[in-house]
């Protein structure tokens, strides 16, 4: 693995200014290496951090990896990590133009990772120096404990889809630089206002003797000011106390975190150490949940900008045969299955088309003639601007559950398919089960990334039992999983776990058409096959790597 050569660098700088000429946003300082196939295999375990820590299971998926190469041998054209700066790797034998392509697709991929909400938790700090700084302490505890390690980083995996990813963005987006509930915070949102409920004047008085206190007094300002405080309420002292353990008692922990602050097992000296693990493996895993959760949206977007940016380079001419194969062996929708690129790209177009044309307008959504809709166009030319919106708020749900609507499914010729045994021939055969936009939507939606919401309930965890609720949505957990997950997370704990959920009693299918709101009297011709399931409450219990079931 080594830097491209100077020629290569100047032809990434180069697309770089061209491509934010167009408004993509993303630093300045990149880094981009050139491998082997052979390097490609042994990095894509690690999710291509070179610096992330050594686990056994990177070892397994490397030999079968190569196993797969000696079998299907292939070229991948790039990979591009979100990291500081932004790291990217090329096979070592791409020419000059298709590396304009690729380089105009990984810079889609940087401006994403910097500009998306939904990756604001990793814009603080460089993943690769933080793996390598987690990689040195597990290698340290390694020479120390031997396998409790990996046994330790085994159990913690098991569970890491459960990070309450969506608190940790929320406080990123909503509270910037969120600081712990503080002494001051106390005293003027809660003590004066509520408890002693003091006028506006009195009020705004303390505000500036707290001001004066600081430019007075410098670092120990606030020392100074709460010393005044406590000589006029010496009651705040007890009052700040209980509402501290109030606050936290609010706290809503994911699975890991509560288990790494309220395990008796790590509790105790000679155990302290797994919670290092447990935790490097729970950061890591919130690093890389926001590109779980928007792989369409990214790869669309990459997609749709290396193919404008490219077809206006002038450095395609005499190839454009050549990216025009390249183009659709990556862009080209399949019938049956889905590809990321594909619909992320078409459905980016769609949504351009449709606010140049002023479709997402009131006007456009109360007409019932296709004709009309079809020829409707008020020419507002601001598409570019919307789908930069898009590109900065939302995640592969809302992108997928707003924007596929009929006139996509319509222009692209989608939909749902479904299988069926042909008796005559007595094969297995695909058939189109729909074209209804509601039902397409939902088969995408289906695809995505959502892993169970399973959340510690901290009344019923008492007695040294750790009591987990699965939030019921219609879904069952994977049986096969739950007896070696339980399993982990009772060595975890150090006692009993419980864990209730819903399991699936009878299945059965309907089919269901959708009304139009605005004209209850017209039905959509396509009726959508709907499975209805009834469900049973189930609990779940280890005890001594025992697992028992029953009913509740």
């Amino acid at each position: 693995m080594e830097l491209v050569s100077q020629h290569v660098k100047g032809i990434m700088e180069e697309c770089k200014t061209r491509a934010k000429d167009q408004g993509l946003k993303f630093d300045d300082e990149t880094l981009e290496y050139i491998v082997t196939n052979k390097d490609m295999i042994e990095l894509s375990p690690k999710v291509m951090i070179p610096t992330l820590y050594d686990y056994w299971v990177h070892d397994v998926q490397t030999i079968s990896g190569k196993g797969v190469y000696e079998l299907y041998p292939n070229n991948p054209y790039e990979t591009v990590i979100n990291t500081r700066p932004a790291i990217s790797f090329y096979n070592d034998n791409n020419p000059d133009w298709l590396n304009v392509m690729i380089f105009y697709h990984v810079l889609g991929h940087i401006d994403f990772f910097q500009n998306n909400l939904f990756f604001k938790n990793t814009w603080e700090f460089d993943l690769t120096g933080k793996a390598l700084s987690d990689k040195r302490v597990i290698a340290r505890y390694r020479t120390e404990k031997g396998r409790w390690v990996d046994y330790v980083i085994e159990f913690t995996r098991s569970i890491d889809n459960l990070v309450n990813y969506y608190r940790e963005i929320n406080d990123a987006i909503i509270f910037p630089g969120k600081k712990k509930f503080t002494k001051t915070d106390c005293y003027f949102d809660l003590f004066l206002q509520r408890e002693k409920k003091i006028s506006i004047n009195n009020y705004l008085k303390e505000i500036k003797r707290y001001n004066e206190c600081e430019k007075e007094h410098g670092d120990i300002f606030e020392a100074v000011f709460f010393e005044a405080v406590l000589t006029k309420y010496p009651e705040f002292t007890e009052f700040y106390k209980l509402t501290k353990m109030k606050e936290k008692e609010k706290e809503h922990l994911d699975v890991i975190e509560y288990i790494i602050k309220n395990s008796p097992f790590l509790k105790e000296d000679e155990n302290k150490w797994m919670k290092s693990v447990m935790e490097i493996v729970r950061q890591t895993s919130n690093y890389f949940q926001p590109q779980i959760r928007t792989k369409i949206m990214n790869e669309g977007w990459a997609s749709f900008w290396h193919e404008t940016l490219f077809m206006k380079d002038e450095r395609i001419k005499g190839h454009e045969v050549d990216f025009a194969k390249v183009n659709a062996s990556v862009t080209s929708m399949p019938k049956l299955g889905l590809n990321p690129y594909a619909l992320g790209l078409r459905l980016f177009s769609h949504i351009l088309n449709m606010e140049d044309r002023g479709c997402f307008d009131l006007e456009y959504f109360m007409l019932h003639n296709e004709h009309e809709k079809k020829h409707f166009n008020k020419s507002k030319n601001t598409g570019l601007d919307y789908i930069f919106k898009i590109r900065e708020n939302l995640c592969d749900f809302t992108f997928i559950n707003r924007y596929i609507d009929q006139e996509f499914v319509n222009e692209h010729d989608l939909f749902v398919s479904g299988q069926r045994i042909n008796k005559k021939r007595m094969t297995r055969e695909y058939y189109i089960k729909s074209r209804n936009s509601d039902a397409y939507k939902q088969m995408i939606i289906d695809t995505l990334y959502h892993p169970p919401i399973i959340y510690v309930d901290k009344e019923k965890s008492k007695q040294g039992i750790l009591y987990l609720i699965h939030k019921f949505e219609e879904k069952p957990l994977k049986s096969d999983f739950i007896e070696n997950t339980m399993t982990g997370i009772e060595f975890l704990w150090g006692g009993s776990v419980k864990l209730e959920t819903h399991e699936v009693v009878n299945k059965k299918t309907t089919k269901e058409s959708y009304v139009n709101f605005w004209d209850p009297n017209y039905q959509k011709p396509d009726a959508i096959e709907k499975e209805k399931f009834t469900w049973k409450k189930i609990l779940y219990v280890i005890e001594n790597r025992k697992l028992h079931k029953r009913e509740i």
